[in-house]
């Protein structure tokens, strides 16, 4: 995900709106706070409709009034909320309400002096700290250094965060800010810079270095020489870096932070189109050998041309659909470090995975030879479906070209593509996934 320009408003151009009531209220000096007590009480009994007007979350923890348009009927406050950020509520006389949080009253006029906005609530001193809840919504640890307002659109609002470290991220609110509705932290990365939406308090360089740190972490012997931002989805990033050996990884890290997992540059391919730092054609073909030696060790003789990396909760598996040159047929390996188990593109389905390269058909030849060791010869194979499994068995049945009732071949979980367990009558299997279903397996009426 890579986001461009975005239309949105500047970040807060309402110097036009502040009438002279405000713009000449008291002033906070070292003699003369500006927050007295009449304002503050005004504030207290007046401001929580506005902020309700308004559509903002805040469960108001103080206020005060700043001041009133008497030709408009307007009223100005600022509000500080029990948690996230605090306000400047502008309240209308046809009782709607404008708020704006106090990331943006923070940023000066365009004459450079102060906004007459600007929030000095006590609950309002750290006006960045306002951030923080929705973060913890989004889900993205950031100990904060920096933020700004950045501006809003029709739907959302979007503030800057620096956090300490180098990470940057855009934060996308609703419009009005409220934390109740959708919050999302995307990285710094994905946006373009010079667009109207994107990271100015950290650089790209810094934001970049996570990929060493993350490289690092991945126990590869990998001196990083070159290194890119790739892509972010909504629960990853993912980083490419090349090594001063000839090798390459894409790196995959969490939203949160973590490393979730190193991929090789020859496995890499369904990430954003690959590995371009490093030479990832010689990669896969060094890859598609490394599995031939794996397919072979656990007795499936395939000269691997092509294959393709599926999804596995464990780490310390690698489980690969592999394509043969030198057979019809190619099956699914789960490889670990010192095990590999074989699956044909049947048996596989009874492990959650399905080919893509390989047709069915092309298994029932060797399904065929599973029953003759078996001593049922007069079957040719024409059609097979996975009926289920047990804890260490899985059941396919078969179908016949004859027409006649076909079979069910019990295979070992364990992965033995070539060693069936036993062979049983649809009758004997009925108990089996609830029994045979092949047009000409099924009982005739």
């Amino acid at each position: 995900m890579r986001l461009f320009g975005i239309g949105i408003a500047a970040a807060l151009a309402v110097a036009a709106l502040i009438p002279v009531a405000v713009m000449s209220a008291p002033k906070e000096t070292k003699d003369k706070p500006a927050i007295d007590a009449k304002s503050r009480e005004a504030g207290k009994k007046d401001a929580p409709a506005a902020v309700l007007a308004s559509g903002i979350s805040c469960a108001v923890s103080d206020a005060r009034l700043l001041g009133a348009d008497k030709k408009s009927g307007d009223s100005y406050y600022e509000v500080a909320c029990e948690q996230g950020l605090g306000f400047a509520v502008i309240s209308k006389k046809d009782g709607t309400a404008q708020a704006y949080s106090c990331l943006e009253t923070a940023q000066p006029a365009a004459d450079g002096k102060p906004s007459a906005l600007v929030c000095i609530l006590p609950g309002n001193a750290n006006p960045k700290a306002g951030l923080i809840p929705y973060l913890q919504k989004a889900n993205t640890p950031c100990e904060i250094e920096n933020a700004r307002a950045i501006g809003a659109g029709a739907k959302n609002a979007y503030f800057e965060v620096a956090c300490k470290g180098g990470t940057g991220y855009i934060l996308q609110t609703a419009v009005p800010v409220n934390i109740d509705k959708e919050v999302a932290a995307n990285n710094c990365l994905i946006y373009e810079d010079g667009g109207n939406v994107s990271c100015k308090l950290t650089d790209r360089a810094t934001q970049l270095a996570i990929a060493d740190t993350l490289a690092a972490q991945s126990g590869k012997n990998c001196a990083v020489k070159d290194k890119r931002y790739v892509l972010s989805t909504k629960t990853d990033n993912y980083f490419e870096v090349a090594c001063q050996d000839g090798k390459g990884y894409m790196l995959q890290q969490a939203n949160a932070g973590a490393l979730v997992r190193t991929i090789d540059c020859a496995q890499a391919g369904f990430v954003g189109g690959g590995c371009t730092l490093t030479d990832s054609l010689a990669a896969q073909t060094e890859q598609a050998g490394l599995y031939t030696k794996l397919a072979a060790k656990a007795g499936f003789d395939c000269k691997v041309e092509k294959y393709g990396l599926l999804p596995t909760n464990d780490n310390r598996k690698e489980v690969v659909e592999m394509k043969c040159s030198n057979r019809p047929e190619g099956a699914i390996g789960v490889f670990e470090a010192s095990t590999a188990q074989i699956y044909d593109c049947v048996a596989s389905e009874l492990i959650g995975y399905r080919c893509t390269f390989t047709k069915q058909d092309a298994v029932f030849p060797r399904l065929t030879e599973n029953l003759k060791t078996l001593g049922k010869s007069t079957c040719a194979v024409s059609s097979a479906r996975v009926m289920g499994s047990t804890p260490t068995d899985g059941y396919v049945e078969l179908a016949c070209s004859d027409g006649l009732p076909g079979w069910v071949i019990s295979y070992p979980l364990s992965g033995a593509v070539n060693k069936p367990g036993e062979v049983l009558s649809c009758a004997q299997a009925s108990g089996v996934g609830g029994g045979c279903k092949l047009p000409t397996n099924k009982k005739k009426a």
